[in-house]
């Protein structure tokens, strides 16, 4: 072989592999990624949460339940983003491979979970105001269908691309699917309601919450009820 035909061999090589390595991306990092945001956003949540001052006519008592907003608002989304983290989790338990644009969405998808601290104290500052309630909450309800949005839009780009591990239950992959559109359809009722009726939108939301704590709820129960066991053990 020539010096010429060698490096245009290695060329040719480097090139094979720069084009397969997207596909052939490890998901640990994004993984990594998503939980440091997460978890971020999480704790954000308390951070709302201000020590009251205590006016003269006052107690401490008094200005600590006069918080209720604030300890319902944070209930809410601490335990919407944790139900958010156990389904990505169970996600990428079945997605073997990412590209750039994957990489992108995720991010986007991340973004939207770290906006939802300041909307939840957006609600707990003006719930009890009448005027400003409505307002407050249609802007809780569109973060939150955002952020199922993005959550549909990633799970089924990797489903369509082909990121999912393979063996997988076809059937399956669809109930899962169609499972997935529950969260933009319902968050997305929510918040048209909210414009009416605010402290029934956040009834829905906080039952939503609840629900999908629920043993045998979710996309991942559906998953692995497939017909051929979906691909995952029941750990997954």
């Amino acid at each position: 072989m020539t010096i010429g035909e060698s490096d245009s061999t290695r060329g040719d090589q480097r090139r094979s592999e720069s084009e397969a390595a997207p596909l052939g991306s490890d998901t640990g990092r994004l993984e990594t990624f998503a939980d440091g945001v997460i978890a971020i956003a999480i704790t954000l949540l308390i951070l709302e949460i201000k020590v009251p001052d205590v006016p003269a006519n006052s107690t401490l008592a008094r200005e600590l339940l006069n918080l209720w907003p604030s300890y319902a608002g944070y209930a809410v989304s601490f335990l919407t983003i944790g139900v958010i983290w156990v389904n990505h989790h169970h996600m990428f338990k079945l997605i073997a491979r990412a590209n750039h644009a994957f990489l992108m969405m995720n991010v986007v998808f991340l973004m939207a979970i770290a906006f939802l601290p300041w909307p939840t104290a957006l609600v707990a500052r003006y719930l009890r105001e009448p005027d400003a309630r409505a307002a407050a909450t249609v802007t809780y309800g569109l973060t939150m269908v955002a952020v199922a949005i993005m959550f549909n839009l990633v799970w089924r780009y990797a489903v369509v691309r082909g990121l999912l591990e393979p063996g997988l239950d076809p059937v399956a992959i669809s109930r899962a699917s169609r499972n997935y559109l529950a969260g933009p359809t319902v968050y997305g009722a929510a918040t048209l309601i909210a414009i009416w009726w605010p402290f029934v939108s956040l009834t829905i939301f906080a039952a939503l919450a609840v629900y999908w704590l629920l043993p045998g709820t979710g996309p991942r129960a559906a998953l692995l009820r497939g017909p051929a066991g979906a691909g995952v053990s029941s750990e997954a």
